[in-house]
């Protein structure tokens, strides 16, 4: 006799139970995507599985009868990988300009951390401002961190030396703002006024951010060859001394073609987390960075200095500065305008266009003129970077930076490191996207974020992606950087779908403030 409806039902409820899975409750649910790949972000050998999502999390992965149960949309995902959204570890951009982020859900990115390189809002400011974000919406989630440059402007210290009450007041700064939900600080050591800072200072405003379990990510001082080791040991040293866990923002060595060099700070790395110290870094993909003109140019003729009087009274002085600088750095050739009235050329191209040397076209600039790539690392020393386990992608990208990066990073990876050269697995890489991130951030742990995050998992964030990897394409250049990556089929970010076959899908933006509430007993 065949069993009847209501037996069936119950045979389709107890069968997963005897197959080592939870049974499905039966309520409606928002979204199963079906027959996918799942690669869940731990590393974890991919796996086939149906994924089921209510009210924003993800309810169950598994097997799943879609004639079972009431669900709202079905995804056919069969052929095809289905992973975590992918969360940015350093990027840039205004929520309050740019809601829709379209450079990040056209990666696959769900969730960006801003505040990066010693900026970010004022700590005073911090609260408002998330709650502003929070009404215009965003496609993506957002996370800040609390910016050491910023804060030596809004406690007062500036460009001075703190003493006792500075360094008091710069760390009760940090501990606001990680009371308001900030993951950590950035620092960015290269920059002015962070790079005033001495190993005391960093010390003290790292204190807070180890009691409430942040992490200290820092655009470290010196990354050309010759100091870059330095810079790392001064970073680690921090870690040790405050008992911060240390992150390194963009690793890469300026003018160095050695992967052993690269081989050697990862060992450094690896040294410090064997003696307690947490440190961690990132990369992006690009053998170019991006930064403004004032790290061609010396001290004395940076701010606060006064760069008129300096022009004024040591011009050829100055001059042969950014000559040799320029020179060095693999001459103007390598250095290409990326914001002003040269965008889109070389400091080489714009000397002969205006017929005069490269070194006084950059005096007319001054140190705040423009933003350009500069063309100074190597592909091998990257990639070292790239394959060590406790490395991380990130964009160091924004909506409107010309840099390919912000539109191309994590798409670059999966094409160029999974796909084309087999560097890593996919299951490596999406770990480097997604999980791995999420716990260096501090996005995996419900006891500070509520619902977690970077990881198929019952009970996480239905920040999803489903796509083809062999689709899957950064198209975005020097020429072009603002070229949408393609390949996503569909991205949904807190359950709702934000993005789907190269396109913004249409509504508001389903993104979240991201909170952390650290240590405080209260969060």
């Amino acid at each position: 006799m065949a069993p009847t409806p209501l037996l069936g039902l119950l045979l389709f409820l107890l069968l997963p139970a005897c197959l080592g899975e939870e049974p499905i409750p039966a309520e409606p649910y928002d979204l199963l995507l079906s027959g996918g790949t799942v690669v869940d972000g731990t590393g974890a050998p991919a796996r086939r599985a149906d994924v089921l999502v209510r009210e924003g999390r993800i309810a169950h992965v598994g097997r799943v009868d879609p004639d079972t149960l009431e669900v709202g949309e079905h995804f056919d995902a069969r052929g095809l990988v289905v992973t975590p959204g992918f969360i940015d570890a350093h990027a840039h951009g205004d929520p309050l300009e740019t809601p829709r982020f379209p450079n990040f859900l056209a990666m696959g990115v769900t969730t960006i951390l801003l505040g990066q390189d010693g900026g970010s809002p004022q700590v005073a400011e911090l609260p408002a401002l998330m709650r502003e974000v929070e009404g215009v919406r965003p496609w993506v989630n957002v996370a800040w961190l609390v910016g050491h440059n910023t804060l030596r402007g809004e406690s007062g210290v500036g460009f001075g030396t703190p003493d006792d009450a500075g360094l008091a007041q710069m760390a009760s700064l940090v501990e606001a703002g990680m009371e308001a939900g900030a993951f950590g600080l950035s620092l960015g050591l290269e920059y002015d006024p962070g790079r005033r800072a001495g190993m005391e200072e960093l010390v003290a405003i790292a204190r807070p951010v180890a009691a409430r379990n942040g992490v200290v990510m820092s655009h470290m001082r010196n990354e050309d060859a010759d100091r870059v080791e330095d810079s790392l040991a001064e970073l680690l040293e921090q870690g040790t001394r405050s008992g911060a866990r240390v992150h390194a923002s963009h690793l890469k060595v300026v003018l160095g073609n050695d992967p052993g060099q690269a081989r050697r700070m990862l060992q450094a790395m690896a040294h410090a987390r064997s003696q307690g110290v947490e440190a961690t870094g990132d990369v992006y993909p690009y053998t170019a960075s991006f930064t403004g003109l004032a790290i061609l140019f010396p001290d004395w003729a940076r701010p606060p200095h006064d760069y008129d009087a300096v022009v004024r009274a040591r011009r050829d002085e100055l001059a042969a500065h950014l000559r040799d600088r320029v020179e060095s750095r693999n001459g103007p050739e390598a250095t290409l305008f990326g914001t002003g009235r040269w965008a889109g050329r070389t400091l080489a191209q714009v000397a002969r266009e205006v017929g005069r040397p490269f070194e006084e076209v950059l005096v007319e600039l001054g140190p705040g003129g423009a933003r350009a790539a500069y063309f100074v690392m190597d592909d091998e020393v990257m990639a070292t970077f790239l394959q060590d386990p406790h490395v991380v992608v990130a964009s160091d990208g924004s909506p409107g930076m010309n840099h390919p990066r912000g539109y191309g990073s994590f798409p670059r990876v999966l094409r160029r490191f999974v796909q084309e050269e087999g560097r890593l697995t996919l299951e490596e890489a999406v770990r480097k996207m997604t999980g791995l991130t999420a716990s260096i951030v501090g996005l995996d742990d419900p006891a500070r974020v509520g619902v977690p995050r970077g990881r198929v998992e019952v009970g996480w964030a239905a920040d999803l992606l489903v796509f083809d990897p062999a689709e899957i394409r950064d198209r975005a250049d020097f020429q072009n950087p603002h070229r949408l990556a393609e390949g996503m089929r569909a991205v949904w970010v807190n359950g709702i779908r934000g993005w789907s076959d190269d396109a913004p899908a249409p509504g508001p933006g389903a993104g979240q403030v991201l909170r952390d509430a650290g240590g405080n007993p209260g969060g």
